[in-house]
């Protein structure tokens, strides 16, 4: 005979625990403390096991046999309810606890040491900050209950201040953040994915380049007729014949020049791709180099030491 609620209210406790069944499994354990638990009995996978739904009055009847119902809706698709419970407990615990800014962090720690593709030093400093530009918006908020409205009202008061270019990057690496806490079971998806074009697209500017031949040989005329400092000429003489950044030419060591073998390998540590570049010296170049070393001495670490200490 199914429960009512008057029955539930008037049970009384004995000296044992005891059962009051309702109907499909469910039934009302009352103990002799008093207490009165719901629980559901069900059977999975030829086992019969017992599920907690609730105490009473928190959970009324109604509400335990809904309960009930949606545990036998598992049932009959071959899902555990008690293992689906613990699943959803931890859910709930990890996304309380996860805040965004505790998997930006996470997620920066990991670029960091991500082998070939790791970020350069600059590069993780840069995204660090960007990133930190959300802290006080949605940094402590569990990243799970993050909204896209959340994240694009974040994100457009940086764009407010004219940060157009810092605006977008931040939107991009919240991106990355968002899919990391995919791929880590934090969330089922990123909710960026739909704010593609919601910012101001920032205006690209072109610095100045010589492209005319002429203009090129005018240049190398110029710098041939420097009378600054020695080693400043001897680097941009150096420049137009191993095209490679100003800072790896900058912060370029006497180690990585092969003279024998006519070849400079930059370590990846030093590159954007993160991987040993190899730049081919010609005979002037490795001219230049020789005259360089001559003002430097050979006990000196760097191509380009600094004006006032012997190394940088």
């Amino acid at each position: 005979m199914p429960l009512t609620d008057i029955a539930i209210r008037n049970a009384k406790p004995r000296e044992k625990p005891y059962k009051l069944g309702d109907a499909l499994g469910l039934f009302l354990l009352v103990k002799p403390t008093g207490g009165k638990l719901w629980r559901v009995k069900y059977r999975i996978h030829g086992k019969e096991k017992a599920l907690a739904i609730g105490t009473y009055p928190t959970v009324g009847l109604a509400e335990a046999r809904r309960r009930r119902d949606s545990a036998r809706e598992l049932v009959f698709d071959g899902r555990d309810p008690s293992i689906e419970k613990r699943r959803d407990k931890m859910r709930a615990e990890m996304a309380s606890a996860t805040t965004f800014t505790s998997v930006a962090e996470e997620y920066c720690a990991k670029r960091k040491r991500d082998g070939a593709k790791a970020w350069a030093p600059a590069t993780a400093n840069r995204s660090e900050y960007l990133l930190s530009l959300l802290r006080g918006s949605i940094g402590d908020m569990p990243i799970a209950e993050i909204q896209p409205i959340d994240v694009l009202t974040a994100v457009r008061r940086i764009e407010k201040k004219g940060q157009l270019e810092s605006a977008r990057r931040t939107l991009q690496l919240a991106g990355a953040v968002f899919r990391y806490a995919v791929a880590t079971a934090r969330i089922p998806s990123d909710p960026t994915r739909d704010l593609r074009g919601a910012l101001t697209t920032p205006t690209v500017t072109h610095y100045g380049a010589i492209i005319d031949p002429e203009r090129v040989g005018g240049l190398l005329r110029a710098i041939e007729g420097y009378e600054g400092q020695p080693m400043t000429k001897l680097a941009m003489q150096l420049a137009p014949h191993v095209f490679v950044r100003p800072g790896e030419l900058r912060h370029a060591e006497w180690s990585e020049f092969d003279f024998d073998g006519a070849l400079w390998r930059i370590p990846a540590a030093k590159t954007k791709m993160r991987k040993d570049h190899l730049v081919p010296l010609s005979r002037q170049s490795l001219a230049l180099l020789e005259d360089a070393k001559a003002l430097t001495g050979p006990e000196g670490t760097y191509f380009l030491p600094s004006g006032r200490v012997a190394d940088l």
